[in-house]
């Protein structure tokens, strides 16, 4: 399979994927990180126990088009509060996007917020690479 984008003027979105916090479980932020470059993004994976710190640094350094968090540990809200805070401070605005379990009530905060979106367990590549491209233009 290809990484270059479909049509030869279409730019290639860069991604961030990251884990934040002390969970521990990454295999769906991988399944997703593989599934986007196969679908032709530009991914960079952070690994596990990212600070919203890092995640912000790497977001600004690799200078991405989109932020994705992979959160399972519960503490999707205070940590992309702190990721949305950090990245107001650097007077950056990114898109961020988030997987994981999270409950509907949660998943509409955090969208309330100006996440762009909110995956679930099971959520398709291809909806999630969709996503990502509308997000980005």
């Amino acid at each position: 399979m290809t990484n270059a984008p479909s049509d030869s003027s279409d730019r290639i979105i860069r991604v961030l994927v990251a884990k934040p916090g002390l969970d521990g479980h990454d295999r769906g932020a991988k399944v997703v990180a593989r599934g986007l470059r196969d679908s032709g993004f530009e991914v960079i994976y952070t690994g596990l126990h990212q600070t919203p710190e890092m995640v912000v640094s790497a977001a600004l350094q690799e200078d991405v088009d989109v932020i994705g968090l992979s959160i399972l540990s519960g503490a999707h809200i205070p940590l992309v509060t702190a990721i949305q805070e950090l990245l107001k401070k650097q007077g950056v605005q990114k898109p961020i996007f988030v997987g994981g379990i999270i409950p509907e009530d949660d998943a509409r905060q955090l969208q309330a917020s100006g996440v762009a979106a909110v995956f679930g367990p099971g959520s398709a590549i291809g909806e999630i690479a969709s996503k990502i491209r509308e997000i980005a233009q």
